[in-house]
């Protein structure tokens, strides 16, 4: 279960963060509820979630043990993940799946990324050393299989790379597989007043996420 209003297709308005709330929410009671009303439900649920979750400053590292931020984006974590409860009680297996920034040429970031760092306009953002917890969308894949099979997980899943990169090591590799220079930086202020509290929660947020359950379950990543 993936759905939900994008975080990312306008300003957050009050209208726009009821509905990327409420899409969520409702959607998966509507979901939960009708899973636990057939006679034969599924034994596995795999519900999307995010690591914004997690406290978004410091730099500090967190696993699945890791505890509860503030800010919007984890309000809304945290009332998706509760929505699941129903299947759960009903004994269906949930997984939460806590997704790292996906990378992928296709879309997502990276696609928006792409056409900027193309005509050499790519730049850090802020300071730069704010860390980015990320995920190959093929490791997506893998991932999402896994946990669909190892009966042993349940709950929170981070999907997320081992190692996470700063803002500006990320920016600096990808200029050089494109080989663009990237030597304009958005400064943290001009991020703030384009993007508000979206700039402040994703484009500045600073998380260092570990993928602790799927290391112990010893899944093997692709992309490092």
């Amino acid at each position: 279960h993936l759905a939900g209003e994008s975080i990312t297709s306008g300003p957050w308005t009050q209208n726009r963060k009821n509905k990327i709330l409420n899409s969520r929410i409702e959607g998966t009671r509507l979901l939960c509820s009708k899973l636990t009303e057939l006679d034969r439900p599924p034994k596995v649920l795999l519900c999307a979630s995010g690591i914004h979750y997690y406290p978004f400053i410091g730099g500090e590292e967190f696993d699945e043990l890791g505890p509860s931020g503030v800010g919007f984006l984890c309000d809304v974590c945290k009332s998706w993940e509760k929505m699941t409860k129903f299947a759960t009680k009903k004994g269906i297996r949930v997984i939460n799946l806590r997704f790292g920034v996906v990378l992928s040429p296709k879309g997502g970031a990276l696609a928006v990324m792409l056409p900027i760092f193309k005509c050499g306009l790519g730049g850090r953002l802020g300071q730069g050393k704010q860390y980015m917890s990320w995920i190959a969308i093929d490791d997506v894949v893998g991932i999402i299989d896994h946990c669909l099979l190892d009966d042993q997980l349940t709950g929170p899943v981070n999907v997320c790379a081992p190692e996470s990169v700063t803002n500006i090591d990320f920016t600096r590799t990808l200029g050089e597989v494109l080989r663009r220079p990237t030597i304009l930086p958005l400064p943290e202020v001009v991020v703030k007043i384009l993007f508000g509290q979206m700039g402040r929660e994703t484009l500045l947020a600073d998380f260092r996420i570990i993928p602790r359950k799927l290391l112990k379950r010893n899944f093997t990543f692709r992309s490092e």
